[in-house]
């Protein structure tokens, strides 16, 4: 089983954020997760971010009887993997996560409160719009706007818009502030491959090598001409990268 894990940006959602993805291999088993406040889900519990968000997983999988499972993230559920996999090492057998940001390294140069800006802005004002909605996924998420579609951008509105989203909309601590999980992640034993897009606003491609060396059994891939969401922009290469690091053989 491979679980779908989406970004922590306004209107994002598993099914919506990997949709080529999951279209392009109907053959694998896939799970689609909604992290708590993201989609249908309820609002998180108080508390850490990455650690709040792993535990409801973790109860999601025990619900299901998932002793096992590989892992495609984006962002926000990148790091949660990470966390999961740290905490519970034999719940997870692999991980491909995609511009996740859990921890700081000295040197690389990124922007933290980039993510938090931009919601302030989408949110603010006179509220989320379609149009702002355009404007921010072709400034973080997509390296070339011009193939950004009205369906995808009407959809991720529409998703950012549902009375849990909206109530979440600017509050940070209801939605959970991020921890820094660098001390954790030399516990990670899980390998993990590091997809990142070469023009990715959060960080460089010095940062993805850095998470990549901060982890045991780390992988690094870089996208050219591609930014934060290389499952929407790119994803017949993403869904490569998938199919040689992840097992074929599904088992639960």
């Amino acid at each position: 089983m491979t679980v779908v894990l989406h970004g922590g940006g306004p209107g994002c959602h598993s099914a919506g954020d990997f949709a080529a993805v999951i279209a392009s291999r109907p053959g694998r088993r896939w799970l689609w997760v909604d992290l708590p406040g993201y989609g249908g889900s309820a609002a998180p519990e108080p508390g850490p971010l990455f650690t709040t968000h792993a535990r409801a997983l973790a109860a999601i999988l025990e619900r299901l009887g998932l002793s096992e499972v590989d892992i495609l993230a984006q962002s926000l559920g990148g790091s949660v993997a990470l966390r999961l996999a740290a905490d519970a090492p034999t719940r997870v057998r692999r991980v491909v996560l995609i511009g996740s940001q859990p921890a700081a390294f000295p040197g690389p140069a990124v922007d933290p409160g980039l993510g938090t800006r931009a919601r302030a802005t989408y949110y603010g004002g006179d509220g989320p719009s379609p149009a702002k909605m355009r404007a921010l996924m072709a400034e973080l998420e997509w390296h070339d706007p011009a193939a950004l579609s009205e369906d995808a951008v009407l959809a991720r509105h529409r998703a950012s818009t549902t009375p849990t989203a909206l109530r979440l909309a600017t509050d940070t601590a209801a939605r959970g502030t991020p921890e820094d999980l660098g001390d954790a992640l030399a516990s990670v034993g899980t390998p993990t491959l590091v997809v990142w897009g070469r023009h990715d606003p959060f960080g460089g491609p010095d940062y993805a090598t850095a998470l990549a060396d901060a982890l045991p059994r780390g992988d690094l891939a870089v996208l050219g001409a591609t930014a934060h969401h290389p499952q929407a922009e790119r994803p017949d290469a993403v869904a490569a990268l998938v199919d040689a690091f992840l097992p074929t053989t599904e088992r639960s």
